[in-house]
């Protein structure tokens, strides 16, 4: 692996030339209301390019990178995937975030036959789309599993009500995955509510899920409506912890959540204060360094979705994207900043996961699970 990563950083030779070196594309959401989630993966494949350009580049060529800004809307992830075809040329495209654009945007990417690696999203629909689509993270039924094992085996909890955004692919499939897991365990899921992602109001339905009196509330949603629910709920009584998944991790979720999701709990692909590999470890200081501030999942997997494009365009030996692919695909026990990195069959990521705990105003590495 040391050796690997040697010659990705070194290499030197032959791919095809392009005016402006090799051009990767981001299209993630920089504004709107998931612009964290946007703006962290941004600074993760940032540190990714600046460190290969630093170390001379591919084969000898800088690696550049266009940014296009998706504003959590659909067809626009659609549309920024196409104008960085078009426009600018891409041998490689990098993003979505949000399940529900990756699938927008993975379908031209698709269609196209540009290779499309997404950073973090969880939905296993999002790499069935075709053979030119990829993913550094886990997925929902693995990360839906490992929180169902979380709460049943470290918490011991049996009674749980689910609170889902019925509009999202990725918190529909979160929640499908952690009820079947639970439920095989021996839990029970006493209530099952839905809500939407522009809902700022929760009390008809956490009134119907308090009512039954869960020991948990289970939320795979995003971290602007989390806070609000969770305040919500705390107004309403409830005093038990909020379980969710890797959409919370980000600094607004207890900025904005007035400590209502203390001691709540939620699955990530990275923990900043227990990374696992030396990788790691270097990209938690020298973002440190760079951005004033602590890195988390999105930023670190964002740096992983680059390094793993590099490393294969290395590989092919040229900037083909049919070539790429087939590098891509190839990819095995790369290190990362998250981990030890193999694309299986399905062009997904097989890797471990974490639990953090919410603080008052940090999260806090609490669990390792890896895959069974």
């Amino acid at each position: 692996m040391v050796l690997v990563s040697v010659v990705l950083l070194a290499a030197l030779g032959s791919c095809r030339r392009r005016p402006g070196g090799i051009v990767l594309g981001l299209y993630a959401s920089m504004t709107g209301s998931e612009a964290e989630f946007g703006q962290n993966t941004l600074r993760g494949v940032q540190l990714a390019i600046d460190e290969i350009n630093s170390h001379g580049g591919i084969r000898g060529q800088q690696v550049r990178l266009v940014n296009e800004d998706t504003r959590g809307d659909s067809n626009e992830a659609a549309s920024a995937v196409t104008r960085l075809i078009d426009r600018e040329g891409v041998v490689g495209v990098l993003g979505e975030i949000a399940s529900s654009l990756s699938l927008a945007g993975g379908r031209v990417a698709q269609r196209r036959h540009i290779p499309m690696i997404s950073p973090s999203s969880t939905n296993e629909t999002v790499t069935q789309i075709g053979d030119y689509v990829f993913r550094v993270c886990f997925i929902d039924p693995f990360q839906g599993a490992v929180m169902a094992r979380f709460v049943r085996e470290n918490l011991h909890l049996t009674r749980v009500a689910i609170f889902k955004d019925q509009g999202s692919a990725y918190s529909t499939g979160l929640a499908d995955a952690f009820r079947r897991t639970f439920t095989n365990l021996g839990g029970q899921i006493v209530d099952e509510q839905s809500y939407r992602a522009t809902d700022t109001h929760f009390s008809a339905q956490l009134g119907s899920i308090l009512g039954r009196q869960p020991e948990a509330v289970f939320i795979p949603g995003y971290y602007t409506q989390v806070a609000l629910i969770a305040q919500e709920a705390r107004g309403l009584g409830y005093r038990g912890p909020f379980l969710g998944g890797d959409g919370w991790d980000a600094p607004a979720l207890y900025q904005n959540d007035g400590d209502a999701l203390v001691g709540s709990f939620l699955t990530e692909a990275f923990a900043p204060d227990h990374p696992t590999t030396a990788r790691g470890q270097s990209f938690v200081q020298r973002y440190r360094e760079r951005f004033h501030a602590d890195a988390n999942g999105l930023a670190a997997l964002g740096y992983d979705s680059a390094m793993v494009m590099m490393d294969a365009i290395r590989r092919a030996g040229d900037t083909n994207p049919a070539h790429i692919r087939d590098a891509i695909a190839a990819t095995r026990n790369f290190e990362g900043a998250t981990g030890s990195i193999s694309i299986d069959a399905q062009r997904n990521a097989v890797k471990g996961a974490v639990v953090l705990e919410v603080l008052a105003n940090s999260f806090r590495f609490r669990e390792a699970i890896n895959p069974q």
